[in-house]
């Protein structure tokens, strides 16, 4: 998606040890416009797909997540939990994710009456690095019964292998710019051609 790559080559910041920050449009302050148009793009990606749900996880997907559910007939959006709450009621598929940007472990929860057998779900991310946010994803709709339709990912860092392991294990992973390089000393970003 040009108009993402050009917004990231603009205001994004590449920093040391992998780190690329898009908070200014992206995942901190949201560029409504840019997450609608990205939302559409999900949707000519996805059209042939029969997607009644859509999955993320907290914090930063669910503004793209949001975004995306309006070009879906505005299917619901549910996303994974990062924390237990009080507000968790009942049932729970219950998960383990490694964040990336944290360095942490998350147990990441969904309670078990909001996705089913009967959904068809496209997970969304805002980013995609070792893939270990979308494997805790892929755990609780396997374990709801439920039904992968896709994976859309707003920034994939193609130079980590999430992706691309994703894709060798049969999942259809649409990302709509792919990073293939990032130089913390010049800035430079270089995106892989699609």
């Amino acid at each position: 998606m040009k108009l993402l790559e050009e917004r990231i080559r603009r205001d994004g910041v590449v920093k040391e040890e992998g780190v690329l920050k898009v908070g200014s449009f992206l995942n901190h302050q949201m560029d409504i416009e840019l997450l609608d148009a990205m939302g559409a793009e999900f949707k000519r990606l996805f059209a042939d797909a029969p997607i009644n749900k859509i999955l993320t996880i907290e914090t930063s997907g669910i503004g793209i997540a949001c975004m995306a559910a309006r070009h879906f007939d505005n299917c619901p959006v549910v996303f994974a939990k990062k924390a237990k709450s009080i507000n968790l009621t009942g049932d729970q598929y219950v998960t383990k994710v490694q964040s990336f940007t944290h360095g942490k472990v998350f147990d990441v929860i969904v309670e078990k009456r909001l996705i089913g057998p009967e959904d068809h779900v496209l997970l969304i991310d805002d980013f995609m690095a070792m893939g270990a946010a979308m494997n805790g994803l892929l755990d609780l709709v396997g374990s709801a019964g439920a039904t992968v339709e896709g994976i859309g990912i707003a920034i994939e860092k193609g130079f980590q292998p999430g992706g691309d392991s994703l894709r060798q294990r049969g999942y259809r992973v649409e990302s709509l710019a792919i990073v293939e390089s990032m130089d913390a000393q010049t800035g430079a970003i270089t995106f892989r051609q699609l």
